[in-house]
């Protein structure tokens, strides 16, 4: 066990000197003991401890009833809270989530209820000893995931363990014990008793903290989680792909490998790297092979038909409402860099300006090398990014004409004010008119041949 060594784990230390100073026993608690054993800073310290929760607020002068029925209580310390727990027993589940009643106990009874081996140690940080009731320490050793006790009973106490056991898994790199496993499998479409946010707070964190995602991802399809709470992402396995673009396999094992391959992924390229060919089961069909003339498995449109499907899906997830706008533009313009070497410069500057080029780009980056590994395209962009660097405003600059001066024109309030807007806008990005009044110049000349209403 290293030594203390931030202040966070100062502050849960004085916590329990209090305690223990007033005749109380006290011990880290669950994930910061776990993290300490495996030398990871652990990101918050719960203590353990046999005071009740009136008890703990006559002790300390900023406390928080934050679960007060169940025993918890938020300790603040140098404006950090931190969650103080009486040693309890739970009673009764009926509903899959939280027990009908608690019975104040002792650190060998607190353990027992706890989920898994590896989060059921506590410390004694004054005597520096680790204390396992329920063989953590070994299974941290051995690398396994494994319920304490009985698994079914600790999974019928909270189903949404199953979904923490694939996380714990794939973010630790441990293995999942096969009995416990088995009890997941068995129970998986117990899943949807469990609110949606639940479920994807743990997904979402499997996707950001786990080293290999993919991993997580395969992990609940073969445990039959994934196909209850996503039907649309299970439902990719077994879609072949031609094997000429994607001799990895089908679309699922492509959005698998995809997963592995990020590095430090925030939320919208984790999603768009998920959610990016989920339109392909429902637009598979056999049509022409330009390059060979014969036929092969084609997914036209699939990401148009992937945008709306990714909206409703985070929808559903209750995401937030900036993240799937993010990814649904993501996931409607992928296939746009296949053209991007013959796009005109003005289209072609507007599409590396738009806000969320560097996931688009990213997410073409790990389509290409998780399929037929061609980055040409790629590779074109990066150094046309250096190109603009170079030039004296690399950003896109600020539009010479807006919406009043195209009004001004004789152009009626509506769609063909955008068109011009464009078309302005395509012009200046080309550097063809040295200022704003030859633009308009111009632009006025070309409206008076077409007329005020434009075929758009």
């Amino acid at each position: 066990m290293r030594a203390q060594t931030n202040a966070l784990e100062a502050g849960a230390h004085r916590i329990v000197r209090v305690l223990k100073e007033a005749g109380h026993d006290a011990l880290f608690a669950g994930g910061c003991v776990r993290d300490m054993l495996l030398e990871r800073p652990p990101k918050d310290f719960d203590i353990a401890t046999d005071a009740v929760p009136d008890r703990i607020a006559e002790l300390f002068p900023r406390t928080l009833e934050v679960g007060k029925a169940f025993g918890v209580m938020c300790v603040v310390m140098d404006d950090h809270p931190f969650e103080v727990a009486t040693f309890r027993r739970d009673v009764n589940y009926q509903d899959g989530r939280h027990p009908e009643n608690i019975e104040f106990t002792n650190a060998q009874e607190d353990a027992m209820r706890r989920d898994f081996t590896v989060n059921g140690l506590f410390y004694d940080p004054d005597r520096k000893e680790v204390i396992d009731y329920v063989g953590g320490r070994q299974d941290l050793h051995c690398k396994i995931i494994r319920a304490i006790g009985a698994p079914e009973q600790r999974f019928e106490e909270d189903y949404l363990r199953m979904m923490r056991a694939v996380r714990f898994t794939c973010t630790l790199g441990f293995t999942l014990e096969e009995v416990t496993r088995r009890a997941i499998r068995d129970r998986a479409p117990h899943i949807r008793d469990i609110s949606i946010e639940r479920v994807q707070q743990e997904f979402t964190r499997i996707l950001l903290e786990a080293p290999r995602a993919g991993r997580g991802l395969e992990m609940l399809y073969d445990l039959g989680l994934l196909q209850v709470f996503l039907p649309e992402v299970a439902a990719l396995h077994g879609v072949e792909q031609p094997p000429c673009f994607h001799p990895e396999g089908d679309a699922f094992r492509h959005t698998v490998i995809m997963l592995d391959e990020m590095e430090s992924p925030d939320m919208n390229l984790a999603y768009a790297v998920l959610l990016h060919d989920v339109g392909k089961p429902g637009t598979a069909a056999i049509g022409p092979d330009k390059a060979t003339g014969g036929e092969r498995i084609r997914f036209d449109g699939h990401a148009e038909a992937g945008a709306e499907m990714a909206e409703a899906i985070m929808q559903r997830l209750r995401l937030p409402r900036r993240h799937i706008d993010a990814v649904r533009h993501c996931v409607q313009h992928h296939m746009r860099f296949m053209h991007v070497q013959s796009m005109r410069k003005a289209k072609l500057r507007h599409f590396v300006g738009h806000p969320l080029f560097k996931t688009e780009l990213e997410l073409h980056r790990l389509d290409c090398h998780s399929s037929h590994g061609h980055l040409d395209n790629h590779t074109f962009l990066l150094e046309y990014l250096q190109q603009l660097e170079q030039e004296e405003d690399a950003a896109l600059p600020a539009r010479w004409v807006n919406g009043h001066d195209i009004i001004a024109m004789g152009i009626s309030a509506g769609p063909d004010v955008g068109h011009w807007l464009k078309t302005a806008y395509d012009a200046q990005l080309e550097q063809r008119f040295p200022d704003k009044a030859t633009l308009l110049q111009w632009l006025r000349k070309e409206i008076q041949k077409i007329g005020t209403s434009p075929s758009i």
